[in-house]
Parts: structure tokens; sequence; C-alpha cells
């Protein structure tokens, strides 16, 4: 039986599992412990994530690696945990904590990509409970859907706070990152299946 299979089989655990469901609880305080540590490693990781800043000239919204961030620990965790991590993400620094992009808090006009991650967060985790992340292929597609979701409310946002059109809008926050973000599409690709097919060498 693989580690897959077995999360899948505990009981309480969905039918199919998430990365995050490969860790071990053996009683269910143990398991809202477990719970309690990824959705905030998870944060922690994106807030990390988020310092790693490439300035774009012309445009307020830096290359990051938040999003990347963001889009693997909504398909790490799932739906729920994911959601709850990339919230005390957005919540945190809405109240002052510096982990946006470049050690930046509070809003600005860049605060729709960060509620977008936590829309893209329950997109990616539902598909991977359906087991998108398992294959290169699948995982790519959920990786443009979590993207198209950051993006559905990150550039609705850039616009009204800069009181410019959604064509200037995308052009300032849109167009400029999407050859990154298919270089962090291809990453995705070979490190979620490749995490499951070492997953069930191990078992």
């Amino acid at each position: 039986m693989t580690l897959a299979t077995a999360a899948a089989a505990r009981p309480g655990t969905r039918p199919a599992a998430v990365l995050a469901d490969l860790l071990p609880a053996s009683t269910r305080a143990r398991g809202h412990a477990r719970d309690l540590a990824l959705v905030v490693g998870g944060a922690a990781f994106t807030g990390i994530a988020a310092q790693l800043v490439v300035p774009v000239p012309g445009s307020p919204v830096p290359v990051t690696g938040q999003t990347l961030a963001a889009l693997l620990v909504g398909t790490a965790l799932g739906t729920r945990r994911g959601v709850a991590s990339l919230a005390l993400y957005l919540l945190a620094g809405l109240a002052g904590l510096p982990w946006f992009a470049a050690g930046s808090s509070g809003t600005g006009p860049t605060l729709g990509y960060v509620i977008g991650f936590v829309l893209a967060g329950a997109l990616v985790g539902e598909l991977a409970r359906r087991g998108a992340d398992r294959s290169p292929l699948r995982t790519a597609v959920a990786m443009v859907l979590g993207n198209l979701a950051v993006y559905a409310v990150g550039v609705p946002y850039l616009a009204a706070s800069l009181h410019v059109g959604l064509g200037k809008a995308a052009s300032l926050g849109l167009y400029p990152y999407l050859l990154g973000d298919g270089l962090k599409i291809v990453l995705a690709m070979g490190l979620l299946p490749a995490v499951w097919k070492l997953a069930g060498r191990r078992s």
C-alpha cells in the first residue's frame, strides 16, 4: 500500500489525499496540531518567498516568489488548510506584519494579488484533492487556473487603486509577468509529481 493510499484509507480523510495528508497524525489532537503547523508554515513560506523581489520598471508590481509559493501551499495543503494559510498571510500582512513583497504590509495597489492568493489556494487545493498535482500536464493546468484566479482579483484591484482602465492595469500588472509565470509553472510541473513519486517509493 502506498503512502497516498494509506492516507486516503485513514478515518476522517477524504478519498483523494493531498500531499499534507501524507504526514502522520495518530490522534485527533495531533491531527489538529499538524494542521495548525501546516497553516502557519504555509503562511510563513509565502512571506519568505515574497522577499525574493525583482522590480519591474514602470510598474508597481514586482516579480516575486510569492505567487508560486501561494500556489504550492494551496496545492500541498488542500482547500481548507490552504485557504486558512493564505488567509492568515493576508490578514497578518494587513495587520502590519512586514511580509508582503519587499517587506511591505497593509494596503497598497498590489493588495488585490494577495487577496487573489486566497481564491487561488481554494481552487488549486480542490484540484489537488482530485489528483491534479500527480502528473505534469494536470499540474500545469492547475497552476494556470491558479494564476488566472490571482490575476482575476489583482488586475481589477490594481486598476481601481491607480484609477486607470483595465487595459492599462493589464499592461502594468499582467502582460510583463506571463513569461515568469510560465517558468514557475514548469518548475511546479516537475516538483509536485516528483514528490508524489518519492512518497510512493518510500511506502
